[in-house]
């Protein structure tokens, strides 16, 4: 006799997915296609280029070498690239604020994409960032508002300008900007979310500085230039590849740091030839990727991982990789981390209490960054039950488990369930087997885009490849059984496709306080739109040490 909850559920769900079935056509998912991920046109690489390039370096009190240079170099490069240049060396106040507003201007009226290149000093003050002209005298850190260029009116005028794309690179963190004359609460700049359509770019993370250089060039610019010059790289696979290099050279003294909301693909070069591949092509290309990703996963030297990392930064193993990186180079360096978005900081001596309050607040310009914990150990408990989306009613319970055993690799489940360090299963308590699953990152931030393409078995060891296009689109609270979580949320689409199914999921982590995801939503949907999965998965209690 089967059990009356169950019996309610199994009639609730057909009755809800027969009427699925036939309002399946006008369903809002978004039509996956084997081979859509192919190459695109990226029609933001056609539009016309404007940018605005300022280098201060003649500071009275803390002058600098490389930043006239850095704003040449960079001027000279992106005309190259077709960007039309406005170039500005060694500017006041008022010569920087009118460029910006003509710069804001000339957007407007072209609509094209827009780059903006800050080199010289920078600050921040009450999470507030500010570019700092050369005739700035600061005699107290409240003279910054008046007397310097606060970044956010460079994003305004952006914003206003209505324009499809911009850039915005900051290579703004040099250490001591007022040499001794004023003490500064916090290094570095704060951490700020990009606008919509936009890439924001740090010489170095937030709350952090950044080397002036050996040569005639920063650190970061010097990288930045060469990056450039690659052709068809994607604009946030040439940032990639210069946070990889600074990080290195610097011997993880200095990490660049990029936020983002672009939506489309751009190309500083675009690629000669966009059309779309081939079947046969991409399945040669993952191909490639998976046996690069299985010939370094392993490794135990940070070299053949970063020439992976090179080769595909944005691959769809690259998170993967990066997260192994870390953990190699964790052995060999002391990184620095992320200011942390809330930190109190001490008011200055007979400083404005109205900026001391702002400044012990949290920061209101980003939504944070979090890291993933991979700090499993043996006896952590993680329960989770199982819900269906549509009926609201308990499918299974008791899902999860203690981990049993936490290698250097992977977490091993006392039910048998596997996963790497980050979450993403490798082998499920059915006997299911997964190769190259990256749907949980290292890193969080709103706006943060990746891709995964892995393989799957199935209880009868058919094959199937998972396709899913992800992006955090937001931070925000969340409830489950086991609590409410200020939590980041993360949406994917995608297709399994030998199948021909579609896929939609939504979860959510808070990587601070629950190692693992705390919820997550899965529809598939197969032939005629019919419903095959929808499950809502939420944790309801947990112990970890």
């Amino acid at each position: 006799m089967p059990d009356p909850a169950r019996l309610r559920l199994m009639q609730s769900r057909r009755r809800w997915l027969k009427q699925a079935g036939v309002l399946a056509s006008s369903t809002a998912l978004p039509l996956w296609i084997p081979g859509s991920a192919a190459q695109s046109d990226s029609p933001l690489s056609t539009l016309p280029r404007t940018a605005l390039v300022i280098g201060n370096t003649r500071y009275a009190h803390a002058p600098l070498r490389n930043p006239v240079n850095d704003a040449k170099a960079i001027g000279g490069e992106l005309q190259k690239l077709g960007f039309k240049v406005d170039l500005l060396l060694d500017a006041g106040r008022t010569q920087m604020t009118n460029s910006i507003q003509a710069f804001g201007g000339a957007l407007a009226k072209v609509k094209g994409v827009g780059l903006f290149y800050y080199a010289g000093h920078g600050a921040q003050l009450a999470w507030r960032n500010y570019l700092i002209p050369v005739d700035a005298e600061i005699d107290k850190l409240e003279d910054m508002r008046d007397k310097t260029v606060e970044l956010n009116s460079v994003l305004q005028g952006l914003i206003k300008a209505a324009n499809p794309m911009n850039v915005i690179i900051l290579d703004a963190c040099r250490d001591n900007p007022f040499g001794n004359r004023v003490l500064i609460e916090q290094k570095g700049l704060s951490q700020f979310d990009a606008p919509p359509g936009s890439l924001l770019a740090y010489a170095t993370s937030p709350g952090n500085t950044a080397a002036d250089g050996e040569g005639e060039n920063g650190l970061y610019t010097e990288n930045l230039l060469r990056e450039l010059e690659t052709p068809a790289a994607k604009i946030e696979d040439v940032f990639k590849r210069v946070r990889l290099a600074v990080r290195r050279r610097s011997e993880g003294r200095q990490i660049p740091w990029e936020s983002t909301s672009l939506e489309e693909d751009f190309y500083f070069q675009p690629p000669k030839q966009s059309r779309k591949l081939s079947e046969a092509e991409l399945e040669k290309q993952f191909q490639e990727e998976l046996a690069g990703w299985e010939s370094v996963k392993d490794s135990k030297e940070p070299a053949p991982i970063e020439a992976y990392l090179h080769r595909f930064p944005s691959g769809k193993f690259s998170e993967l990789a990066q997260f192994r990186l870390n953990r190699v180079l964790a052995k060999r360096e002391t990184a620095v981390q992320v200011a942390a978005v809330g930190i109190a900081l001490k008011p200055a001596s007979g400083g404005n209490p109205d900026i001391a309050a702002i400044a012990g607040s949290a920061n209101p310009f980003t939504k944070g960054t979090a890291g993933a914990d991979p700090n499993y150990k043996a006896g952590d408990r993680y329960r989770y039950r199982v819900v269906d989306l549509f009926t609201k009613l308990e499918s299974r319970e008791g899902r999860g488990g203690m981990v049993k055993q936490v290698t250097d690799t992977e977490v091993i489940y006392g039910n048998g369930r596997v996963t790497d360090l980050l979450g993403n299963m490798s082998k499920d308590p059915q006997g299911r087997t997964f190769v190259g699953n990256q749907i949980f990152i290292a890193e969080y931030s709103v706006g943060r885009r990746w891709t995964t393409i892995f393989r799957g078995t199935n209880l009868h060891d058919e094959e199937n490849e998972w396709t899913l296009d992800l992006k955090v689109v937001g931070r925000e609270a969340h409830t489950v059984p086991a609590g409410t979580f200020d939590a980041f949320k993360v949406q994917g689409s995608g297709y399994v496709r030998a199948k021909g199914f579609r896929v939609q999921m939504t979860y959510w982590v808070a990587p601070d306080r629950v190692r693992p995801f705390i919820a997550q939503e899965f529809t598939v949907q197969g032939q005629g739109g019919r419903y095959r999965k929808t499950d809502r998965v939420e944790l309801v209690d947990f112990k970890q040490a």
